[in-house]
């Protein structure tokens, strides 16, 4: 009889996925500030919180994809149901547990570091200084959109199978080079939400306004993404070879999908 996760525990999961997500990527950059002290922010500096953001996603995916699909991005979530990966009565509890994930991840931040996280931004999306509302909406889709697109290439049960996590991971860390400068690179409504919401406890300034333009452009980036990479990649069954047919037709392998 073959063994199923049940929902509550694919819930727990994206909880302490999203959480160990926010720790240790938005960690970063507090940390990376903090060490740096006065000193000007460097393209190296840049690489360092994109390699933290990369390395925890891909330990996250072989970690607990195979419990919940280790989704940890609510957009990405909606992104599945969209196109018929997962089924719409378990979106509500996926986004739930990634919001209550990256609250409980952005907490550690200040546990570990204390209240000079807070002092130095803790890591929180926003715009920065001279970009505008256009400039920050297609920074975030676009950068979402490459996430995304990735994700649903590995999941495709067509793909190279093993390397899901490192090809996810790496596209986090390509899209947050060229996207953070403009926004701080959060591809991931749940990632933009809980910093701000522990940030704005902790006694630090959020520019609350700018969230609705973060969120409809990540999941815009997302679902544009999965409904791409669905009409691009969609089969259709091969025709029946004719009796004089000289050559063996190849059948055309069914699109399906698999967790990450």
């Amino acid at each position: 009889m073959p063994e199923e996760t049940s929902y509550p525990q694919k819930l727990l999961a994206e909880v302490f996925g999203t959480a160990m997500l926010v720790f240790v990527g938005v960690g970063s950059v507090p940390a990376t500030l903090i060490v740096g002290g006065d000193a000007p922010f460097t393209m190296a500096q840049l690489g360092i919180i994109s390699f933290a953001f990369a390395m925890v996603v891909v330990a996250m995916i072989y970690a607990i994809g195979h419990i919940s699909g280790c989704q940890i991005n609510p957009a990405i979530t909606l992104a599945l149901a969209l196109t018929g990966r997962m089924p719409w009565r378990d979106v509500p509890g996926y986004i739930a547990a990634q919001v209550v994930g990256a609250i409980a991840g952005a907490g550690a931040i200040i546990a570990v570091l204390g209240g000079k996280a807070s002092d130095v931004g803790l890591g929180v999306a926003k715009y920065s200084q001279g970009v505008g509302v256009g400039q920050a909406f297609a920074a975030e889709a676009i950068g979402t959109f490459i996430l995304a697109f990735v994700v649903f290439g590995v999941i495709d049960r067509r793909a190279s199978t093993g390397f899901a996590g490192l090809a996810i991971g790496m596209a986090v860390f390509a899209a947050i080079i060229p996207v953070a400068p403009a926004t701080g690179a959060s591809i991931n409504p749940a990632r933009t939400v809980g910093p701000m919401l522990v940030q704005q406890i902790a006694g630090g300034t959020v520019e609350w306004s700018q969230l609705p333009v973060y969120l409809l452009a990540e999941f815009a980036g997302a679902a544009v993404a999965g409904l791409a990479y669905a009409a691009i990649a969609a089969t259709r069954p091969a025709r029946a070879a004719s009796p004089a047919a000289t050559r063996t037709p190849v059948p055309a392998t069914a699109e399906g999908g698999r967790s990450l």
